[in-house]
């Protein structure tokens, strides 16, 4: 199966690596800068589940390749509408389209702009970063990338991409339910990223203090009723389960949008936060905490293009 990987950052890089480690046809669309770099010094992962030093296939945005049976994608957001004109020309009516972006908002842009039958349901679970030098940091044993049939059927092609995906050093796992797994990291994610953008901290002294933890607790509780007004397919229980997942986690854990915010970087906080806030308006819902988190993070937006 031949699979297209939209960029080489830390996630498209690690999982695309660890496809050609296994020997799958493997190229990664990138931009001139990191084509020299991997060039240079090939594809670079260090990882607790065994280093890699790889000579990736390369294309640049608009050289001819013939359409690819899978692209996987795994963009910020906010680069997602240059990503989807750089991979156009190589799609055609039998490609599949793997998502990995958190949140939701994606999906839909991908439906109108390819058709409900090309698009996938995707998700990863994984700690990694590209240091300065262009190497891939994978950090964490956890290193899980979930796909499947948003209808949650078992077709042909995607138990084809299964035994494609199968025999790897990564957790490539197959779900029937893919539209819920999508929705239960959205609600993870919003409340993780949300609190720790929000006090500037790491997850542990937040869940520490009193009221840090009742934070927590109001931004699953809203988050989660803002979801099922909207219909989204979560667990009854989820809020608990969230609520002790977020308990577990190692106590210096940042969220990556805190981090982006550390290094001065543009944040996801449209497609996180200002989605979930325009259905709750459609729905009737104020959601305080949520609307704190969302100004919160625009007002450090407009601080990176003031003048300093």
């Amino acid at each position: 199966m031949r699979i297209l990987v939209v960029g080489a950052g830390a996630i498209g890089g690690y999982f695309g690596g660890r496809l050609m480690e296994k020997g799958e046809e493997v190229t990664f669309l990138v931009r001139e800068k990191r084509k020299q770099q991997l060039d240079q010094k090939g594809l670079l992962i260090e990882s607790v589940h065994g280093d890699l030093k790889l000579e990736p296939k390369t294309i640049l945005r608009g050289e001819s390749a013939e359409p690819f049976d899978v692209i996987l994608v795994s963009t910020k957001s906010y680069q997602l509408d240059g990503a989807i004109e750089s991979f156009r020309s190589y799609v055609n009516e039998n490609t599949m389209i793997l998502p990995l972006l958190n949140g939701y908002a994606h999906l839909d842009k991908f439906v109108n702009e390819f058709g409900e039958e090309r698009v996938l349901g995707g998700l990863c679970f994984i700690e990694a970063t590209l240091d300065h030098s262009g190497k891939i940091l994978q950090t964490s044993p956890v290193d899980e990338l979930v796909f499947g049939e948003r209808s949650g059927r078992k077709t042909n092609r995607i138990l084809s991409l299964q035994k494609s995906f199968s025999g790897t050093k990564a957790a490539f796992t197959l779900s029937e339910n893919i539209e819920q797994d999508i929705w239960h990291k959205y609600l993870f994610i919003t409340t993780f990223s949300g609190v720790t953008s929000l006090f500037r901290s790491p997850i542990g002294p937040i869940r520490e203090h009193e009221h840090g933890q009742k934070t927590i607790q109001i931004l699953l509780k809203v988050t989660a009723a803002i979801m099922r007004a909207i219909e989204a397919p979560i667990d009854i229980h989820i809020e608990e389960t969230q609520m002790k997942r977020i308990l577990g986690l190692n106590y210096g854990m940042k969220s990556s949008l805190q981090r982006d915010m550390e290094k001065e970087q543009q944040t996801e906080a449209d497609h996180f936060f200002g989605y979930l806030l325009q259905h709750a308006a459609e729905k009737g819902i104020e959601p305080p905490l949520l609307s704190a988190i969302y100004t919160n993070l625009a007002v450090y937006g407009t601080g990176l293009v003031s003048p300093k």
